[in-house]
């Protein structure tokens, strides 16, 4: 059998030192609170929607040269989408252009997001898709292919007088 072990009993603190053990330690003064700096107040960005996000599509994509820019409005005949804006570019990097602008100007000036960006420029058709407005933008070959003016001639056309890049 293991012999037990004997506790050995410590020797009690020196009374200095138990008193000081005692005591709690002295706050430090507390340093007068600066306040922070005010955020920069920043306006709110300005969503579009409806007309006004079909306008701007038209506006940027019109700031990347392209012509034949028409608007339609489709609220009355789709369930899908309010406005088409279908415009032409000349060239691939045109298109590619066109569909940048629109879609990043949008995002980064009104917090606006593409929904969708589909096609390829060297198809001739690219699409970006933003819910209440659905930019087509053509090649010209393809848009006199799909001629969607003609499917959607039932469709007031809205004006569009391009004006200076917001």
């Amino acid at each position: 059998m293991p012999a037990k072990k004997k506790s050995v009993p410590t020797p009690p603190l020196a009374p200095k030192k138990a008193a000081a053990a005692r005591k709690t330690p002295a706050k430090k003064a507390a340093k007068p609170r600066v306040p922070a700096p005010a955020p920069e107040e920043k306006a709110p960005l300005y969503q579009p929607v409806g007309i006004d996000l079909a306008q701007l599509s038209a506006t940027y994509a019109y700031s990347k040269k392209a012509t034949d820019i028409v608007i339609l409005d489709v609220r009355e005949f789709s369930m899908v989408t309010d406005f088409y804006v279908i415009c032409s570019g000349n060239s691939l990097p045109q298109l590619r252009a066109i569909r940048k602008e629109v879609a990043d100007k949008l995002w980064l000036d009104h917090d606006v997001r593409a929904n969708r960006l589909d096609g390829q420029p060297e198809s001739g058709w690219v699409v970006v898709d933003f819910f209440d407005v659905v930019v087509h933008i053509f090649g010209p070959e393809k848009r006199e292919t799909f001629a969607l003016e003609d499917l959607w001639s039932d469709a007031p056309r809205i004006p569009f007088h391009p004006q200076p890049h917001p």
